[in-house]
């Protein structure tokens, strides 16, 4: 058997198709009309369309580490950020047997992997390019996001990973046996990795820990008329609310564009603390762990963007590693 990774993008669609249409079997959504693949990068969407007129979201992890209980956890944060804000979200749909989250082995990728329909969102999505008003709403949505989930704990069998591992638990590529970088590389990017980790324990003893959605940018963010919605939980995890702001902030282009976030922020509930340094620490932090995940993805388009990542992501640390903390 062809190794999944190998397969060109087409094929991978396909063979994620053939799996969709297992999960969908599970569902009582009627005859179903259209299956469609919309995004295929680090995971794998499918809008799905039934001959009722309803439509829905399919999401298939197919380079996520997540797990069942991971998977449970995300479910059950989504549902309560719905019940407990005025904020909009895409809404899980269960299954004939009642469970929202599929996880069955896909053959092809020689793994179990998560499997989640959600209701559709209308809009468009932010992209790379947000007004300054949009970013506003998502400053606030975040901050509302940050207060409902302070506290918040997980039924047994269901938990959200520690952010506090300087690559969010994901297998290190970057440094020690298994680097996949010339020691040269290996040797900058350990130094500024080192150089995180001191910066993530500090913000740790500052603030308490939540629920984080880790990956709020413009392609995770709906816009319709002018409301927002919230979707992709899939990098959520136990955090802090700086590492989610950052995180965010990471995507934009400009200082206007952090400024709006961080005003709209504001206006739901306090930044946290946080230092010039401690702010160049994190947006780095981003870039590395972005850099990891190429070097483990199945995707072809998201490998093919390797070397010229790799060049600038040196590039920064460098630039990093020459700062005072």
């Amino acid at each position: 058997m062809v190794d999944f990774s190998e397969l060109g993008a087409d094929q991978q669609v396909a063979v994620l198709q053939r799996h969709a249409e297992l999960v969908l079997a599970d569902y009582e959504l009627g005859e179903i009309s259209k299956i469609e693949s919309i995004n295929h990068e680090f995971n794998s969407t499918f809008s799905i369309e039934t001959s009722l007129g309803s439509k829905f979201a399919l999401r298939i992890n197919v380079n996520s580490d997540r797990n069942l209980a991971n998977a449970k956890a995300e479910i059950a944060f989504i549902r309560r950020l719905s019940q407990t804000t005025p904020l909009k979200f895409a809404t899980p749909v269960a299954n004939r047997h009642g469970e929202f989250v599929c996880y069955e082995f896909v053959e092809p990728l020689g793994k179990r992997v998560v499997s989640v329909l959600f209701g559709w969102l209308e809009g468009e999505e932010l992209g790379d390019e947000p007004t300054e008003t949009q970013l506003a709403q998502v400053g606030a949505a975040m901050a509302r996001m940050h207060e409902v989930a302070e506290g918040l704990t997980f039924s047994p069998g269901a938990e959200l990973p520690e952010l506090r591992d300087v690559l969010w638990l994901t297998e290190n590529l970057l440094t020690g046996q298994n680097s996949k970088l010339d020691a040269a590389a290996e040797r900058s990017v350990g130094m500024a990795l080192d150089r995180i980790d001191k910066v993530v324990e500090t913000l740790y003893e500052r603030d308490s820990v939540r629920p984080i959605h880790a990956d709020m940018h413009g392609w995770n963010l709906m816009w319709h008329g002018e409301a927002l919605s919230v979707f992709d939980f899939d990098d959520s995890g136990i955090g802090l609310p700086i590492q989610d702001i950052f995180t965010s902030i990471y995507y934009l282009d400009t200082e206007d564009q952090e400024k709006a976030l961080l005003t709209g922020y504001q206006s739901v509930r306090k930044l946290p603390e946080y230092s010039e340094y401690d702010r160049e620490a994190l947006l780095l932090q981003r870039r590395l762990i972005l850099l990891n995940s190429l070097y483990e993805t199945s995707t072809p388009s998201l490998r093919e963007m390797l070397p010229k990542y790799l060049a600038e992501s040196l590039i920064r640390v460098e630039k990093f590693l020459s700062l005072k903390p």
